[in-house]
């Protein structure tokens, strides 16, 4: 344990793979041991055995007199609920810190807390959290923490519990959260569902693998676009290839019906690309696509 804690008592609020992997990351910076506290007591008691130096309570009060850090971390739709019920009771602890975790809300949601004395604001781990714990505590060392700061302090506050998670501090504004948020699940989660359909497509053309097929590729293309941007672009598009992209239509719209809309969207986001880009496609593309 650290000699000289950074927080006198840590609070969750929460019970899921971002609570727990916070609890992980931060039990050794707390003089006094973390709380839990969530809606199903079931949970919190569970949750709070599988971590050291950690107790399970079950209600708001005990947090907001006891902490002065808590961490927010439960879904996006029941934010406003635990933020309504935490409110209702005054911390105690001098400049007290509430933060949550959420890449889509920024720092208002948490005005109640604020006008409680609070320092506030919204803290969002821009990672995957898969419900390993101890990997995910070493993942979040020199991951990216997109801060959202009700004022100067409330910043201040914040880069220092990123700093003791071993992360790197960003900055979005409150007015920013919401692009901010939609350009991270643009990235993940619709690169889910575009793997998806390749892998329909590959089962159609006779591959037993697409996974395995698809990995070296996919990986290339990955670190190729994250290191050169648009310029890693290669293929049929940027190549004007009429010929082969009526081909891919065809042979879509015969045995993978599902992808074509898809595979439609992202070819025409891409030549949308390539004109900003300077490049703008043959005449031909744009009426396939059309």
């Amino acid at each position: 344990m650290h000699q000289h804690p950074a927080y006198r008592q840590i609070g969750i609020v929460g019970t899921g793979r971002v609570a727990r992997a916070l609890a992980h990351g931060l039990k050794n910076h707390s003089a006094a041991p973390l709380m839990f506290w969530g809606r199903n007591p079931d949970h919190v008691r569970a949750v709070a055995a599988g971590v050291e130096r950690s107790q399970a309570v079950f209600a708001p009060d005990v947090i907001m007199s006891a902490c002065d850090l808590m961490l927010i971390a439960v879904a996006d739709d029941a934010l406003p609920d635990v933020v309504t019920a935490m409110s209702r009771h005054r911390p105690t602890q001098p400049d007290a810190f509430a933060c949550h975790v959420s890449g889509r809300s920024g720092a208002a949601l948490l005005a109640p807390l604020r006008d409680r004395g609070m320092l506030t604001a919204a803290v969002h781990p821009a990672m995957t959290f898969t419900g390993n714990p101890e990997m995910e505590v070493a993942r979040m060392a020199g991951a990216r923490f997109v801060i959202t700061g009700a004022g100067p302090q409330a910043t201040d506050a914040a880069e220092r519990l990123v700093g003791l998670l071993g992360g790197v501090a960003e900055h979005v504004g409150e007015a920013q959260r919401a692009l901010y948020h939609a350009a991270l699940c643009h990235a993940a989660n619709h690169l889910v569902t575009l793997l998806a359909g390749s892998c329909d497509a590959l089962h159609a053309a006779g591959i037993a693998d697409p996974h395995a097929l698809l990995g070296p590729l996919v990986r290339a293309a990955l670190e190729n676009s994250l290191d050169r941007g648009f310029a890693a672009l290669s293929g049929p598009l940027l190549r004007g290839d009429e010929v082969t992209i009526s081909d891919h239509l065809a042979a879509i719209s015969a045995d993978c019906p599902s992808l074509l809309l898809p595979y439609r969207a992202m070819a025409r986001a891409t030549l949308d690309q390539l004109a900003r880009e300077g490049t703008p496609p043959a005449r031909g593309l744009d009426e396939l696509l059309d």
